[in-house]
């Protein structure tokens, strides 16, 4: 992490001229940049938003980082977090091919979270 933001402080903004090759790969835009600089730079792989402008210029500018919150419980294929919006967030996940099974796991794992809960915050409490 401090790393991370040692990096930051050196960022600088730089202007790159070179050759963009921007076409169709079946239903997503994909685009090819060669620069025609000697450049050093890290390699990264990030989240962007491209704007393609009619005059020719691209922006690309980083979308922020999404925050996961941790789950308070977790059973086998469902779990319990609280966000930072103050709700509480019940996540489930079955396979398709388990769906005869989905009413009675549904119940099993919400029942086990729902006593946790109880046992945990609002006894607590």
């Amino acid at each position: 992490m401090a790393n991370r933001k040692q990096n930051k402080k050196n960022e600088k903004e730089i202007t790159l001229d070179g050759l963009m090759t921007i076409g169709r790969v079946e239903n997503m835009m994909h685009a090819e940049f060669m620069c025609c600089e000697d450049v050093r730079m890290d390699a990264a792989v990030t989240n962007c938003k491209v704007q393609l402008m009619r005059d020719g210029n691209v922006y690309i500018t980083e979308l922020p980082k999404r925050v996961k919150n941790k789950p308070m419980f977790r059973d086998d294929n469902c779990s319990l977090s609280l966000g930072r919006d103050g709700r509480y967030y019940f996540v489930f996940s079955l396979p398709e091919q388990l769906v005869d099974e989905l009413p009675k796991q549904l119940v099993r794992q919400a029942s086990a979270i729902a006593q946790k809960v109880m046992k945990n915050l609002i006894i607590d409490n």
